[in-house]
This record gives C-alpha cells, sequence and structure tokens, in this order.
C-alpha cells in the first residue's frame, strides 16, 4: 500500500446555465480549512495543514491542497520537524518530489523526535518506491525497521522486495506475520493494502480481497478505491467498476476508470462523462496544473482512442513515477502507437531490478 500516496484529484465540471433560484450551486468548504489568516504558532499551522491534507486525501478536492500550500508559503516563522515533514507530504502530492526528499532528509538527519524520524523515513520510503528507486527505499525501510519495528516496516520492505523480483516471497513472509501479529487497526489496514498491492502485481485474485477489507473499514480511501476499481476493470467485470465509483465523478482517477467500463459496457451515459472529462483535462492543462499524467494518458488511450497523446503523457509520467500502473500503461500506449522506443527502454529498467519475470504481458514485442 503506497503509504502516503499523491491525492487523487477533482477538477471543475463544466459551467451550467440553467438552474433554479432555489438550487445549491456549490458547497463550500468550511472556513477553518480555507482561512488565508495566519496561526499564531507553529504547531496551529501544523495542524491546520494536517487538516487540509486529510481533507484533501477523504475528498479528493484539489482546493485543499492549494490552501495548504499558500498558507505555507507565506509562513514567515520556524519550519519545525512536524512543518517540514507536512510541506514533504504536501510537495509529494503536487509531484514536487526532489522538494519533498530534501526536507524528509532534513528531518531524518536533525530531529530529535522518534515520531517525526519514523514519519519521514516512511514518508522517504514510499517516495522512493514511487520513482523507482528502489536500493534508496529499501535502506529506508531497513532504517525504520530499526526504530519502529512492526506492520508498518514489515510492509515497507515487502512492497520493495516485491518490486525488485521477489512478489511471492514478500506476499508470503508479510501475510504471516499479519495474521500472527497482534496489532492496531492502522498498522493491520496498512498491511492489508500492501498486500493487495503485491497480489495485484502477481495477478492474484486475493488483491480485491485485501482491498474490500480497507474500504470496508475506510470507504473515503480513495487510493484504495482506485487500486479495486481498476482491478475489476482488468477483468472485465464492469458493473463491479460502476458500482465502486458510482458519486466519485469528481475524482479525476476514479471517473476516468469510470469512463472506460462505460464505454466498454456501451453505458447510455458514456458520452456525458467523456464530455466532462474532456472539459476538465482542457481547464487543467489552460491552467498549467494537469498533476495526474497517468489519467490524462488513460483517457487518451481507452477512450479518446489517441495513442499517440497517450503515449507523449505516458512517458512523461513514468519519468517520475514508476509504479506498476504507471509502468504497464507506458508499455500498452508504446504498443497501440506501434512505438518499440519506449518498451525496450521499459524491459531494460525492469530487467535491471530483478522484474523480467513479473506480470507484465504488455512488455511482449
Amino acid at each position: 500500500m503506497a503509504s502516503f500516496p499523491s491525492v487523487a484529484t477533482a477538477a471543475p465540471g463544466p459551467i451550467e446555465k440553467d438552474f433554479a433560484d432555489t438550487d445549491i450551486l456549490v458547497e463550500l468548504p468550511e472556513p477553518a480549512l480555507t482561512t488565508s489568516e495566519l496561526p499564531d504558532s507553529p504547531e496551529q499551522l501544523a495542524d491546520t495543514l494536517q487538516n487540509q491534507i486529510s481533507r484533501a486525501r477523504s475528498t479528493g478536492d484539489p482546493r485543499f491542497l492549494g490552501y495548504a500550500d499558500g498558507i505555507l508559503q507565506r509562513w514567515p516563522g520556524e519550519m519545525t520537524d512536524r512543518l517540514l515533514t507536512l510541506r514533504a507530504t504536501l510537495d509529494q502530492s503536487l509531484h514536487r518530489f526532489d522538494s519533498a526528499r530534501n526536507d524528509l532528509e532534513t528531518v531524518i538527519a536533525r530531529s530529535g523526535s522518534a515520531l517525526q524520524i519514523n514519519q519521514a523515513l516512511l514518508l522517504l520510503a514510499n517516495l522512493e518506491t514511487v520513482q523507482g528507486n528502489y536500493e534508496d527505499a529499501r535502506k529506508r525501510c531497513r532504517q525504520l525497521q530499526q526504530s519502529y519495528p512492526g506492520l508498518i516496516a514489515d510492509s515497507c520492505t515487502a512492497q520493495v522486495n516485491a518490486r525488485t523480483g521477489n512478489p511471492r516471497a514478500a506476499y508470503q513472509a508479510l501475510q504471516k506475520k499479519s495474521e500472527s501479529t497482534s496489532t492496531n487497526t492502522t498498522s493491520r489496514l496498512w498491511a492489508e493494502g500492501t498486500l493487495g498491492d503485491i497480489a495485484a502485481q502477481m495477478g492474484n485474485p486475493a488483491a480485491a480481497d485485501h482491498w474490500q477489507t480497507i474500504l470496508r473499514t475506510s470507504p473515503d480511501d480513495l487510493y484504495t478505491r482506485a487500486q479495486l476499481a481498476d482491478w475489476y476493470l482488468g477483468r472485465n467485470q464492469n458493473d463491479k467498476v460502476l458500482a465502486l465509483t458510482d458519486g466519485y465523478e469528481q475524482v479525476d482517477s476514479l471517473a476516468v476508470i469510470r469512463a472506460i467500463a462505460m464505454a466498454e459496457s456501451g453505458h447510455p451515459n458514456a458520452e456525458t462523462l467523456a464530455e466532462s472529462l474532456r472539459e476538465r483535462f482542457a481547464e487543467a492543462r489552460w491552467r498549467g496544473n494537469l498533476l495526474h499524467q497517468r489519467d490524462m494518458a488513460r483517457f487518451q488511450l481507452d477512450v479518446e482512442g489517441d495513442a499517440d497523446t497517450a503515449l507523449t503523457f505516458a512517458a512523461d509520467n513514468w519519468r517520475s513515477q514508476r509504479e506498476p500502473l504507471d509502468t504497464r500503461l507506458l508499455l500498452r500506449a508504446a504498443r497501440a502507437a506501434n512505438d518499440a522506443q519506449p518498451a525496450q527502454k521499459v524491459r531494460t529498467w525492469l530487467e535491471k531490478h530483478g522484474q523480467s519475470d513479473a506480470r507484465y504481458p504488455e512488455a511482449d514485442s
């Protein structure tokens, strides 16, 4: 399970012109989370940032990231370890990976708080894993295992082992520890998410069971919801995709998955959602804030049928994010565009990291 995954973003829909006088046009976020007033202390600022980031994760609304970023940039006071960790979390969500890495390394090097060091180690291990820097990720997982042993550190190590050629052994080891360890809910769900990701990497149907366990406890976990929806989509279970994404059309990743399922199943509302996404992505590109190129690439490839444009976005995305979904998408786009060069680059990278035997049928030429 990605420990602090990038926030799934939602974007404004098309402008509505016809509405009744009594219609609610927009529900504004609570003032406490959107205030532009600077708090009085670093701890108050940290509490505000934490709440804004949490709301961004649970709603998929990127405005909360903007509120957090704006208030943090104007903060003239001390940058405590907690503030640096929160800024790194925000930067990772906004795909400012180098800045996030610098802040986390600073916290690890200088902090006297075990809590802050452990959180920074976990965030940094996740960042390195997302970017495909597996040896750096393994180093951070080992440090975490020493300072905070338990299921979360075990999950960290298992994820790296799975990405470097040992998914079956990593899955079995973590599953055994999860079943034999009495721990808190957070650690247990963390392990469930990691088991789900590793199972999906192997094509193991147990992936869905692990993700469903998380959603029963945390239905607003958008990362897990998107993982499960994508799993169903890949197995042509479009009815389950539509049920899982119903009501989440404003979250880009879930909306794209839903649009693909609608298109494949001939749903009568398929074009309506597709048009909404066209306008949404066009506006994001115009504003220069298209965060998730993976979503754009998938939409172009699987809804619009534009392989060349999909390949452009998939390749740009893969430069900074190398999760299995990113890798598979680039390979599919390259095949559809009949461009062998990106696929060869990916195959070389997979072999370097011991993944030549992993489940990447898209890599076959």
